[in-house]
């Protein structure tokens, strides 16, 4: 029973809805563990230091995001690719764009980890990041950079593990990183004394560990594809492949962190209070969110693996039977997050008027999340069936054209003597109506069917 735990699953037999399920339930546990990382660094940071610290790292969080995008992209070309070569069963295509996704891996590190030190600050500046935590956010961002390499190989390696069926391996290591980041974001703040630059240097270490853990799960995988080193050069042919699948979404990455990246500054002109909110807010929406992209992911590698082996009707019906079971998680876990959201904002600080901002603000998101549900689950078929470029446009569209310009007009709209800035709340209502919006055109483009005719086999 053990052993079989930790095989690929073959999500092109049996029934649709449980094989998401059972593939989705490990992904969601891991996706909550995942965001313990940042979480935990909040909460030690906020209780240890104060609420400036606190605002310190979440004001880095969208710079981390947008220096991403290439492993982002990455990880997703690699997952689809997996997932309906694993699905045809072509052992070597499968082989070969296995070594092409851990090559560019590390090439894409090396430069993340030269460029990332070199314009920290100068975006910290352009953000209007206030004086009180610049440098803080400055010292978080640098350690994160350097060890970037953890980070990056356990998402892309991960992503992988996920594509072949094997979605309980990924979850146990990130759990095993996981409970040592907590451990050693206690020692480095509360008993080493570091401050924010321990929270960033447990981070590092905890990455690299679940990434070598899931370097050696792939060695052992040999039932499914050869980890050989003439495989590591890439080929032409799947590194245009995942260059094709993966830029779209690293595009699509790009322009949800820089439309963050442009709100952020928007949100820095409140100060630091707002801040402060801002990151509790955003520390729990990550757990809201987290059956939206459990299922999103599901859906992805379902979707690979059915298109792979020609199953285009069990295709449609697990991504309507899969995208009601996710709405309906979503509206069980918003409704528990709003009826006991205060006790999580204490969880953060010990400041009464900033619990219940927060707690406010998080009320305004409710609805939307079954909202993101769909939109997730629905682009998860997509780009699985080899359309990355249908969600790439989406995303600009909600992200660009509606989100950014809401933002700054709601709360111009709002502005008075009493508060120059306009009003705070603003902010949190624009991303609401962005949702709902998103999620109708998500529907309406996956219901034209564009996607079905992009599949690589």
């Amino acid at each position: 029973m053990w052993k079989k735990l930790f095989e690929p699953v073959d999500m092109t037999v049996g029934s649709p809805v449980r094989q998401i399920v059972k593939f989705m339930i490990p992904m969601l546990i891991g996706n909550v563990f995942q965001q313990l990382y940042n979480t935990v660094d909040s909460i030690v940071v906020g209780k240890y230091i104060g609420d400036n610290a606190l605002a310190a790292v979440g004001s880095a969080g969208p710079i981390v995001n947008l220096l991403l995008v290439l492993f982002i992209g990455i990880s997703v070309g690699a997952g689809i690719m997996v997932s309906q070569y694993f699905g045809a069963r072509q052992r070597l295509s499968l082989s070969k764009s296995i070594g092409c996704s851990i090559t560019m891996t590390f090439v894409s590190s090396l430069i993340v980890m030269a460029l990332a030190p070199l314009i920290s600050m100068p975006l910290l500046k352009l953000l209007n990041t206030p004086d009180e935590i610049i440098n803080w956010c400055d010292d978080y961002l640098r350690i994160l950079f350097l060890g970037i390499a953890g980070c990056a190989f356990y998402n892309i390696l991960g992503g992988i593990l996920r594509g072949l069926g094997d979605s309980v391996s990924a979850l146990l290591y990130l759990i095993i990183a996981t409970f040592l980041n907590i451990i050693l974001d206690i020692f480095f703040v509360a008993y080493v004394g570091m401050g924010v630059p321990g929270v960033a240097l447990a981070t590092v270490i905890a990455q690299a560990i679940s990434a070598f853990l899931s370097f050696l799960k792939l060695r052992r995988m040999t039932d499914s594809f050869d980890m050989k080193a003439a495989y590591l050069k890439p080929d032409r042919k799947y590194l245009r492949e995942l260059l094709r699948l993966g830029l779209p979404s690293g595009v699509t990455q790009a322009i949800f962190s820089l439309s963050i990246v442009i709100v952020q500054s928007l949100t820095n002109s409140f100060g630091a209070m707002c801040i402060a909110t801002n990151v509790i807010v955003m520390r729990i929406d990550g757990f809201v969110m987290m059956p939206a992209f459990s299922f999103g992911s599901a859906m992805t590698t379902f979707a690979g693996q059915n298109i792979g082996a020609g199953r285009l009707d069990r295709v449609e019906n697990g991504a309507k039977k899969g995208t009601l079971v996710a709405m309906a998680t979503s509206a069980v876990i918003t409704l528990l997050i709003l009826l006991f959201g205060r006790y999580l904002m204490a969880l953060f600080t010990d400041t009464d008027a900033l619990i219940e901002q927060s707690y406010h603000m998080m009320m305004i998101l409710g609805v939307g999340y079954i909202a993101m549900e769909v939109t997730q689950c629905l682009q998860g078929v997509m780009r699985g069936a080899g359309d990355t470029m249908a969600p790439m446009w989406l995303s600009m569209i909600t992200t660009v054209v509606i989100r950014v310009p809401l933002a700054y007009l709601m709360t111009g709209m709002t502005k008075s003597a009493e508060n120059p800035h306009g009003e705070f709340y603003m902010m949190f209502v624009s991303l609401l109506i962005t949702w709902l919006i998103g999620a109708t055109l998500t529907t309406i483009v996956y219901k034209a069917g564009r996607w079905k005719r992009k599949a690589l086999i």
